[in-house]
């Protein structure tokens, strides 16, 4: 799924027959539940942050290629949070979403998060998957790709089509030259293989999961691979394992569109306080007045029509991030003041190195996940539709997204996560999640038969769960902590009611939007 530089996010690879192919539980003797280890253990050394003081770090290596265990090795960053508790109940593997999200601070935001009694039962593992962060080779295809001032997203006239589409074919040309063996390798099935290699180099006969957004479809195709090895699953931000990848990301357009009309609505309600009108559909006006504007004249000379898109984005994963958006919109729309709109977009939508190695994973992930369009004239025609109905970022999405019409390397056919082996695992879901549209979550309980479903009714923000909902984390950890999920016997096993929206800050001399806003930990980064 759409990833920003500071949340996720604006979503496995199975040829067909190959769930058949890989051994059955026990077949490999290093891995088969109960086996003793016979390797060496991992070398944990600490590496405490101030934020979590109780970090460690290794470092594992894994094949390339999982079907060539002796070949080429790739290494992997992993994490944890050690368990305090005499009642152990085994690792807890984390995973932030993406895909290209480093997860190494993951461990240490979700064992601060839980309750204290849950989080010490556990050894917190995060990791960088292959080809993120600190795990090696890093793929950066190509710097700078994302810098200002972009091309406006909106191919409005020929030059600006061929503009993106240039953008788009170097990219992919960029990464084919750089990691030609390397990208064959990179997909959500060679990454559920890193996981099981994880749970058996920490000697684990099963692991408990927990994953965010892209990591929701990361866990199920793990589970797929390797039922009997899962103890608990909870899943938070789902992704609709039947629409990997094109056709999630268009899902993604309506639901953005309609998070950033709930935006807008919000700065109406809050007219008093930033004086641009009281009805939604004149703010909404103002604010593509804006788009106009900074598309023919970007504001400080960086913020144009495609980086206003992603100074923006960021609100439809986190409502957090609406008073520093609104102030900014304001002080433009009211005052042709650029500069809060510059802060802006250095908090929330700037890229930065990290953005680079990311975007490049997000690629090589999706684009060889599944089957994408080569046609361009696909593209065009379903981003036309689209944007007709849905224009906030239909074009921006397809843009980052358009590589993959390109990609060097064919693409796997997706996973059929169907799974009657497993046992209860936990979904957790905002019926207005922009990033994973509600629909996937019911998609995906259906097909992990014996699963719950707890929603929070009305949330918008990505990623449910450890972000200040207490009724969903009360769900949560009454399941990592007993094993406990709700049953109601529909299609909705509990519901929660959506925090209340934010307040406006008051208002402050000087420009308005001189600080950053502060993302949940694990929205960091998303899918």
């Amino acid at each position: 799924m759409r990833r920003t530089a500071v949340s996720l996010c604006g979503a496995a690879a199975l040829l067909a027959g190959l769930v058949a192919a890989v051994p059955a539980a026990g077949a490999d003797p290093r891995t088969a539940p109960g086996a003793p280890r016979t390797h060496k253990p991992l070398a944990w050394k600490a590496c405490a942050t101030p934020e979590y003081p109780r970090l460690e770090c290794a470092s594992l290596r894994v094949p390339l290629d999982h079907g060539h265990r002796h070949g080429r090795q790739v290494t992997l960053a992993l994490s944890r949070v050690r368990h305090t508790s005499p009642a152990y109940q085994g690792p807890l593997l984390v995973n932030p979403g993406g895909p290209g999200a480093g997860g190494l601070t993951t461990a240490g935001f979700v064992a601060a998060s839980l309750p204290e009694r849950v989080a010490a039962r556990y050894d917190v593992v995060g990791f960088d998957p292959r080809g993120v962060g600190r795990s090696t080779p890093a793929l950066t295809c190509r710097p700078g790709h994302a810098d200002p001032v972009r091309p406006d997203s909106v191919p409005a006239t020929p030059a600006l089509e061929r503009a993106n589409l240039h953008r788009a074919r170097a990219f992919a040309e960029a990464c084919a030259k750089k990691y030609a063996d390397v990208l064959p390798y990179v997909d959500t099935v060679s990454a559920a293989k890193d996981l099981d290699a994880i749970r058996a180099a920490l000697g684990a006969p099963r692991i408990s999961y927990f994953g965010y957004s892209y990591g929701t479809y990361l866990g199920a195709v793990y589970a797929k691979l390797f039922p009997d090895r899962v103890r608990r699953m909870a899943l938070d931000s789902v992704v609709d394992p039947d629409a990997v990848w094109y056709a999630a990301n268009l899902a993604q357009d309506f639901a953005f569109d309609a998070r950033h009309k709930a935006f807008l609505a919000w700065v109406a309600r809050h007219h008093a306080r930033y004086a641009l009108g009281k009805d939604p559909a004149k703010v909404e006006a103002q604010w593509y007045a804006m788009r106009g504007a900074v598309a023919k004249e970007p504001a400080g000379g960086k913020v144009g029509a495609a980086e206003l898109e992603d100074t923006y984005l960021p609100g439809g994963y986190f409502d957090g991030s609406w008073p520093l958006l609104a102030e900014a919109f304001a002080a433009y729309a009211n005052d042709r003041s650029t500069e809060p709109l510059v802060r802006a977009y250095e908090a929330l939508g700037a890229p930065d190195a990290a953005t680079d190695n990311g975007y490049s994973v997000y690629a090589a992930v999706q684009c060889r996940d599944a089957p994408w369009p080569r046609p361009w004239s696909q593209w065009r025609e379903d981003h036309t539709r689209t944007h007709a109905k849905a224009p906030f970022m239909t074009w921006n999405n397809a843009w980052y997204n358009a590589p993959c019409a390109f990609w060097p390397t064919a693409s796997l056919s997706p996973a059929d996560v169907r799974n009657t082996a497993l046992p209860p695992v936990l979904l957790l879901q905002g019926t207005d999640d922009a990033a994973t549209p509600y629909e996937g979550a019911v998609t995906m309980h259906r097909k992990l038969r014996g699963s719950s479903l707890v929603v929070e009714w009305g949330g918008g923000n990505h990623g449910a769960t450890l972000s200040g909902n207490a009724c969903m984390d009360r769900y949560l950890a009454a399941y990592l902590h007993h094993g406990e999920v709700p049953r109601s016997g529909g299609e909705v096993d509990a519901v929660c009611k959506a925090r209340p929206g934010p307040e406006p800050e008051p208002a402050r001399s000087g420009d308005g939007a001189a600080r950053g806003a502060e993302l949940p930990g694990p929205l960091r980064f998303r899918g």
